[in-house]
């Protein structure tokens, strides 16, 4: 039986690592990343995503792509906590020398692409899901989108060809926190109907609570056992969840947090 508070405890001490990275570098995305945490834990802690950690380029995992690398604190918390590398490094966080730069590259052990151009992510997963059907592969690809990257062109395209191909080895999430960087999605440039507009593309849509973990892994396991058309999961989110000067509010996209905020984060997340 799937323990959902342990999962609930882990990805609140992983939303803790995450803004004291944040505030250690003075530099980072905490709205975005902690809105996507439950979702990311779900994948690596909740036995959705086969990986392995000592070999991370093994030919049987399965990929993950972070499109929105902006969130790339949250993805190295993660990654650090499953031990692809020290969590020491941590600290190194945006440093001009680390390997954990402000956006993924592939020189972070478990980092498959650099990302960070948004809307580039999904694509680069479609053409993964089609190497492994190509080479008749049973991998599975997932990818993490953002509400705002999905106003990018290119997303569209991609998710033209991955119904076109009918790719049901891949499984993408959008983290639907309805904010971005200028302030509200449907404010700055709307993209609602979402869930529409991908059934319309020829996607199979699943909408969840996207700090239910209990739907979550409901969702995700659906996804990877589909077979005759890419899965849209979206995740109804909350951005800076968990850190109350930072939920719903777009300031805190690409802002750390203050000495007195994190310490109100900390103590937040370690009573839920």
């Amino acid at each position: 039986m799937t323990d959902y508070k342990k999962l609930l405890r882990k990805a609140n001490k992983l939303r803790i690592t995450t803004l004291e990275m944040i505030s250690r570098a003075n530099s980072g995305h905490p709205g975005g990343s902690l809105s996507c945490l439950d979702v990311l834990t779900a994948l690596y802690f909740g036995g959705i995503l086969r990986h392995f950690p000592k070999k991370p380029n093994d030919s049987r995992r399965d990929y993950f792509v972070l499109s929105k690398g902006h969130a790339s604190a949250a993805f190295y918390a993660v990654l650090a906590e499953r031990g692809f590398f020290p969590k020491k490094d941590l600290k190194t966080f945006r440093q001009i020398n680390s390997y954990l730069q402000g956006h993924p590259t592939p020189s972070t052990p478990g980092v498959e692409v650099a990302t960070g151009s948004l809307g580039q992510g999904l694509s680069f997963s479609v053409g993964l899901a089609l190497a492994m059907r190509s080479d008749n592969k049973p991998n599975h690809v997932f990818t993490i989108l953002g509400d705002g990257e999905i106003e990018e062109g290119q997303v569209w395209e991609a998710a033209m060809s991955a119904a076109h191909f009918r790719l049901g080895n891949l499984t993408a999430i959008i983290d639907r926190n309805h904010l971005q960087i200028d302030g509200k999605t449907k404010k700055v440039m709307t993209v609602a109907p979402v869930a529409e507009k991908f059934r319309a593309f020829g996607w199979k849509v699943i909408e969840i609570d996207g700090h239910n973990f209990q739907q979550i892994l409901s969702a995700l396991k659906k996804a990877k056992i589909a077979k005759t058309k890419p899965v849209m999961i979206i995740a109804h989110t909350i951005k800076g969840k968990g850190a109350p000067c930072a939920e719903n509010n777009f300031a805190y996209h690409g802002v750390p947090l203050s000495a007195k905020e994190l310490a109100e984060a900390r103590k937040n997340l370690q009573t839920v």
